[in-house]
């Protein structure tokens, strides 16, 4: 399935689901760009590829945004463009019940949310050009609702899938697909060592569940998709409830 695009950019593509989007899209033909901040991970990566798709790996931390710009221009030059971009970088510090941590706060927003903003601008802007492309957001189900447990992932994963919303009525316009993809629990580093996460699933299996929905350009999957009634129920629940459940 993941073969009718030839070419693929991938934020956060070193571990977990980017990892996984990359290797499949590389094994069905797509070469990827694969951008990531650790340089021993993108090389596994790519080692770890057979089939006729090429993964390129490109070095950066997100939180540097002024490289950004530069950055895509090389890649788009290095492949010939490409067609589909996906942000899948990601961070979720654990905070404590009584815990206020100004720097773990502050890491979730630049990684979730800034580098998400200043990397989807770029994409978004050259596939208006072009009058195509897809833009793929990974956020969360974290961000439905506001859990006393993680208040910064929770508000970092909200407010991207506004942005996303606002540039897929904003872009939708010129042919441009813009899929906000909100995962359940995925067994990947972050939610390494975390107990009872409910219907955890494999890297492998979010990943293919994800292209699936970028190619139906569906605008919101939840993945799996039973979380879609799941979530529908909680965002329903009153707040003067909610507030007392330990979520």
């Amino acid at each position: 399935m993941a073969s009718s695009w030839k070419r693929a950019l991938i934020i956060g593509a070193s571990s977990g689901i980017g990892a996984e989007l990359a290797r499949q899209l590389a094994q069905s033909g797509c070469e990827v760009a694969a951008v990531a901040r650790r340089s021993e991970e993108l090389e596994k990566l790519a080692a770890s590829v057979s089939g006729s798709g090429k993964i390129r790996s490109y070095v950066h931390d997100v939180c540097n945004t002024e490289e950004i710009p530069e950055l895509i221009q090389q890649i788009a030059f290095d492949m010939g463009g490409f067609e589909l971009f996906i942000y899948s970088a990601g961070v979720m510090p654990r905070i404590e019940a009584d815990e206020y941590c100004f720097e773990k706060d502050r890491q979730n927003i630049e990684v979730n949310l800034l580098g998400a903003i200043a990397w989807i601008n770029e994409a978004a802007q050259r596939f208006e050009r072009a009058g195509s492309g897809t833009i793929v957001g990974i956020s969360s189900v974290a961000g439905d609702r506001g859990r006393k447990g993680m208040p910064v992932y929770g508000a970092s994963k909200a407010a991207l899938n506004a942005f996303l919303e606002s540039i897929r009525n904003r872009v939708g316009r010129a042919g441009v697909a813009v899929v906000t993809v909100k995962p359940g629990p995925v067994d990947t580093p972050m939610t390494k060592g975390m107990d009872k996460l409910p219907m955890v699933i494999s890297p492998a299996a979010a990943a293919a569940q994800i292209l699936s929905a970028a190619h139906r350009g569906v605008h919101t999957a939840y993945i799996p998709g039973k979380w879609r009634p799941i979530m529908w129920v909680i965002r329903s629940i009153p707040s003067f409830i909610f507030k007392k459940l330990n979520v």
